[in-house]
């Protein structure tokens, strides 16, 4: 079953599927209404989740394995697959239909994934698994949208902001949820919001937060590798650095880049041409340079191995490699702009 973003809390709380399919380009409201599933099944009794990020080379059978091994005691589990491209081979697809048709009443799949092409969901094997499943296409806010979406953000976080503030908001963010988010977080610190306090914001205030006293951001960061200037990648990343960031936000920066850049660089590789690839991805204006100058450089074998690069990398951040995030990050924006680097160093 077909749903959209907003009826998934109501169907959530009136039934139960065995399959939730979240499937969209913009991680913020991706990762919001995974939480929002999450969330559901742990205040239902589910406490044991098992995660698997799939991408290509993964081994169908550890998940076929996990979701047959039945218990002599019931437990409640969710299961997640992390697709990182919406295009699945034949055992995958055969895995997901077996775990469906063994109708395990305690265990759950969630699959997240980039936005369902039509030659996917007009499938057989689609139709087959849709009438047990719930389905959810999440698109990004367009550029009318943005505003209204912004104002209310802003006043779940207690802010009233008029138009022109909003205006200027929306020209920052160009589109990218996450940096919307965390410019909300800035004009909170810099008004001094404390709990029930209500903010007006005007376009000066939006102004002091823009000029703030951080030069470079992780967008300048990603434009700039995507331009090839290498130079100014590291001098960014050691700003950053220097600045306390936290590598993750640069991680999954990266992350979602790379996988927005995928399904672009497989079209130009079919033939399409930039300017129409471009167009047909609403890329802003000013990031058209930067994101032609990646579609021409690129292939689609090098996003691949980019984003194997930037999951080792995650793990490294969270402890489960001895690998340095930071000197791995460096390589990364180095080899995402074009120039030859080092091997990344093998992470177990």
């Amino acid at each position: 079953m077909k749903l959209k973003p907003e009826q998934l809390a109501r169907t959530l709380k009136s039934e139960s599927f065995p399959l939730y399919w979240l499937a969209g380009d913009e991680p913020l409201l991706l990762q919001e209404a995974a939480d929002s599933i999450r969330s559901h099944f742990r205040n239902s009794g589910v406490d044991e989740r098992e995660l698997f990020n799939i991408d290509k080379g993964f081994k169908w059978e550890s998940f076929s394995h996990a979701t047959s091994n039945l218990s002599l005691f019931a437990e409640q589990k969710l299961f997640e697959l992390r697709l990182s491209s919406s295009k699945l081979d034949e055992t995958g697809k055969s895995a997901i239909k077996e775990f469906l048709d063994e109708e395990n009443p305690d265990y759950t799949l969630l699959i997240s994934s980039p936005k369902l092409e039509a030659g996917l969901m007009n499938t057989k094997w689609f139709k087959g698994i849709e009438p047990k499943s719930i389905i959810v296409q999440i698109w990004p806010i367009n550029k009318d949208g943005l505003s209204s979406w912004l104002s209310q953000r802003l006043i779940q976080e207690d802010i009233n902001a008029d138009a022109e503030a909003l205006q200027l908001l929306s020209e920052k963010i160009e589109g990218n949820l996450l940096a919307a988010m965390q410019e909300i977080e800035k004009l909170k610190l810099l008004a001094h919001k404390g709990a029930g306090e209500t903010i007006n914001l005007d376009a000066n205030t939006v102004m002091q937060v823009i000029a703030d006293n951080s030069r470079y951001s992780v967008y300048n960061l990603i434009d700039s590798s995507l331009l090839g200037d290498g130079v100014r990648c590291q001098k960014i990343l050691q700003n950053l650095r220097d600045e306390g960031l936290f590598p993750l936000i640069i991680v999954g920066a990266l992350s979602r880049e790379l996988r927005l850049l995928l399904p672009m660089i497989e079209k130009r590789e079919d033939g399409q041409g930039i300017n129409a690839i471009l167009q047909a991805n609403r890329v802003w204006f000013n990031r058209k340079q930067a994101v032609s100058n990646a579609l021409q450089r690129l292939h689609s074998e090098d996003i691949w191995r980019l984003l194997d690069k930037v999951r080792k990398i995650d793990q490294a951040i969270k402890g489960m490699s001895l690998a340095n995030p930071w000197d791995e990050l460096s390589l990364l924006v180095l080899e995402v702009s074009g120039q030859q680097t080092a091997s990344m160093q093998k992470i177990g």
